[in-house]
């Protein structure tokens, strides 16, 4: 009696473990013959005599798992799509952390709103650390140290760094992948306090009105601006304070001063002015001073007027870029930090 199996035409990848008995044909019948079929540790001799007989849907799968594991180690394919799977699962967790994180500052900093100009302080002074020369400093963390966050340049910046501690507390307590490093956890808040600033402004353009100033930022803030930012996550930290005498204390520096700092990590006027919020006590005093220079003039006058319009525009994303390249600086970005290992499921306990 004949045999009868799901259409080989739809299983072709089955004929390498069946072997050379069964033509590559869409038949479905073939000539009583007596052939060993192994899948899967499974084997079966069907002779002559014996009935017609139905592979349960499992033993199916089985092959078909097998076969496809074979061919895609034939063709080298099998690593890569396991690497693929990998990636975009670690992908993922790093995306939702990154979400948790972000609600933790947003409410953090909607319940003491006073504290953000600090906090972006804060994420500057750690970032300008950098020293080209060394490759050494930079958004490293050192700024959580005592002996360094006492130095007058960093004068009124305790409350910003207890902000950072309790935070950490909180997001610490939900982390699956290990606890959070002051480095992301600084520029993180930093990119929340940001944020914070460009909505304030979007609800003081509506008179203050909250419901209509969220919806004025929704529909021309620039808020999809943070792609870069966002990927560069996995900062590590440093275990020492990063040496004396890398940051002016922006209250008594000079212009030219100014301009040395950000010329010697990369930058220049462009980033200083729109940065000018936010290295000074006063913002008004600091633009005011940069008005004096003709290198900085023009983009203080440039993002003053852009401040004035309904979307803020030019303003707001070479404020997000600049604080994209500030955050980056001399940081080798561990892009599998804060993963962790997926639940391993056990196919034989799966009812099919």
């Amino acid at each position: 009696m004949g045999v009868s199996f799901l259409s080989i035409s739809t299983l072709p990848s089955l004929h390498p473990l069946l072997g050379s008995h069964y033509p590559t044909t869409t038949t479905t019948r073939h000539q009583p013959r007596s052939v060993s079929i192994c899948c899967a540790k499974i084997k079966t001799d069907v002779s002559d005599d014996e009935q017609q007989f139905h592979w349960k849907r499992r033993d199916i799968l089985k092959c078909i798992g097998v076969t496809i594991g074979l061919e895609s180690i034939t063709n080298s394919g099998l690593l890569v799509g396991t690497a693929n799977a990998a990636d975009l699962i670690e992908r993922r967790q790093r995306s939702d952390f990154q979400s948790e994180i972000k609600g933790t500052l947003y409410n953090a900093i909607k319940g003491n709103p006073d504290i953000v100009p600090s906090i972006l302080t804060l994420a500057i002074n750690d970032s300008l650390t950098y020293d080209k020369a060394t490759k050494t400093g930079g958004p490293n963390g050192s700024i959580r140290f005592s002996s360094e966050i006492s130095r007058p340049e960093n004068k009124g910046l305790s409350a910003a760094l207890n902000f950072i501690e309790e935070a950490k507390k909180e997001i610490d307590s939900y982390s699956k992948g290990g606890p959070i490093s002051y480095a992301d956890l600084i520029q993180y808040a930093a990119q929340s306090a940001t944020k914070a600033t460009f909505l304030a402004s979007a609800i003081r353009k509506c008179g203050g009105n909250v419901e209509k100033g969220n919806l004025l930022y929704t529909a021309y803030g620039s808020n999809g601006q943070w792609g870069l930012f966002d990927r560069q996550f996995g900062r590590a930290d440093t275990q020492e304070p990063d040496p004396e005498g890398r940051i002016p204390i922006w209250e008594k520096a000079s212009v030219q001063e100014m301009k040395d700092k950000f010329s010697a990590v990369g930058l220049g006027p462009r980033q200083l002015a729109v940065l000018s919020a936010f290295i000074g006590p006063d913002q008004d005093a600091t633009e005011a001073l940069l008005a004096s220079d003709p290198d900085v003039a023009p983009w203080v006058q440039k993002y003053q007027r852009s401040r004035e319009t309904v979307s803020r525009t030019d303003y707001e994303v070479d404020l997000i870029t600049t604080f994209t390249k500030l955050s980056t600086l001399g940081q080798n970005i561990n892009y599998e930090a804060y993963t962790y290992p997926r639940k391993k499921i056990d196919i034989t306990k799966l009812k099919l």
